[in-house]
């Protein structure tokens, strides 16, 4: 079995809880794009964590976490990280890194930086991880991949000629910035080999054989559908594809292999960076939302900066599950609006006065306003609940509410951050 535990939404769905949840029971954990620009947040028996490169299957020892080819990987940040969970009592993780996987360099962090400061008010709201840079040396063919970093004359012919490029647009658009020194990185990069080696692998053969010999393999994705690079809200994506399909892609997956796609979405909506979001709320209602989001509230994992926030968006949610091909849907988050006396749902946008309940284009979507139903509330804490059918009957009626606006089958329900506050549901909902 292959499955895939993706995002529905904008990212921050709760995918970490979700993997880790799941992970237990499987061989092989696979992150398959992104990079450190976004953090998958997970509670158990060692604590609490904010992953950034690691797969989320690295508390489990049974799994073998694989870091594909079409990640970012930024060196230095991943060892922070292993060292980070190691120093909380963690086993070392068993890790494999494709040697195909190409790597985030200082220079395209330096680039995100200063290209937000130079767009000033128009910036995309980047995490200034260096994501956008990065990937787009990878598509101008002037990236340099993990293999190659045990090559001296290899990575120093690939070190000159990008630095070459890189010196040449700091001198044209950001003179403030120091020249990058081909030399330095070079030292800096064959400081990694001696620990990185031992990591690095043919990640795709790996993978495969794993599925030969039916081993259960998990497809971990970053961010969500809102955030694909062709399908979402353009230009304020992602530079990489947090579609299922991808794995194709950035791990070496055979499309026919994923037998089950798990799409994530909150119980109501969250937001980092700029873009539109229909549903989104402010003041009061945001703050009183956010602070009870998530299980230290709604900031993001990487940069800790306020998430924005709204009512469930229906519209936005169908066409994420269709773009990732759900399966199965896991409605995350639910204890979290206990509070509400009426709880709003997104159902329709309305754009130039006519409704629709289809999904536009960025232009349009800036145009519209949502269309709210309401329902009643449940009005009490039902964290520690075990069993689905023990909800409040208004918690149950929500679920089916935004099943049937989904159209995709609700099988899993999440009602606190912790590993094991998770309840399976039986759906009648077929999939498509």
């Amino acid at each position: 079995m292959v499955r895939a535990v993706v995002g529905g939404n904008w990212g921050d769905e709760g995918k970490g809880k979700i993997i880790d949840y799941l992970a237990e029971k499987a061989d092989v954990v696979v992150r398959f794009q992104g990079g450190a620009n976004a953090g998958h947040t997970i509670i158990n028996q060692y604590g609490r964590f904010a992953l950034h490169l690691l797969p989320s299957g690295s508390f489990c020892s049974n799994v073998t976490n694989v870091i594909g080819q079409g990640v970012a990987l930024d060196i230095d940040k991943l060892f922070k990280e292993i060292d980070s969970i190691i120093s909380q009592g963690v086993p070392m993780p068993k890790l494999l890194i494709s040697d195909r996987a190409q790597v985030l360099m200082p220079y395209h962090i330096l680039f995100d930086e200063l290209e937000e400061v130079r767009l000033g008010k128009k910036n995309f709201g980047s995490t200034k991880s260096g994501i956008a840079p990065f990937y787009s040396d990878k598509y101008l063919k002037i990236g340099i991949q993990v293999g190659e970093l045990f090559f001296d004359d290899v990575l120093k012919e690939r070190l000159d000629k990008v630095c070459e490029l890189k010196n040449n647009t700091i001198k044209g658009l950001y003179p403030e910035a120091q020249m990058i020194d081909p030399v330095k990185l070079f030292d800096k990069l064959v400081g990694y080999r001696e620990k990185l080696k031992p990591l690095v692998g043919n990640t795709t053969l790996f993978i495969q054989t794993a599925i030969r010999e039916s081993k259960e393999v998990l497809i971990e994705g970053q961010l969500g559908s809102l955030k694909d690079t062709d399908n979402g809200i353009y230009p304020f994506v992602t530079s990489s594809s947090p579609l299922a399909g991808f794995a194709s892609v950035g791990a070496g997956i055979p499309p026919y292999c994923i037998k089950q796609i798990i799409v994530v979405t909150k119980a109501y909506s969250s937001a980092v960076g700029a873009g539109a979001f229909v549903s989104e709320i402010f003041g009061d209602e945001a703050e009183d939302l956010r602070k009870r989001g998530g299980d230290k509230g709604e900031y993001g994992a990487t940069t800790g900066r306020p998430r924005r926030v709204g009512w469930f968006d229906a519209v936005a949610s169908k066409y994420g599950c269709m773009l990732q091909g759900a399966t199965d849907v896991c409605l995350s988050l639910i204890d979290v609006l206990g509070y509400l006396d009426k709880i709003p749902v997104c159902v329709g946008y309305d754009i130039d006065g006519i409704i629709t309940d289809e999904f536009p284009i960025t232009p349009l979507l800036d145009k519209a306003k949502p269309v709210f139903e309401y329902l009643d509330g449940w009005k009490c804490d039902i964290r520690g609940i075990k069993i689905y059918n023990d909800l409040p009957e208004n918690a149950k009626k929500y679920v089916d509410f935004i099943e049937s606006k989904l159209g995709y089958p609700i099988t899993m329900v999440s009602n606190g951050p912790k590993r094991e506050e998770m309840l399976s549901r039986k759906s009648n909902i077929k999939v498509w």
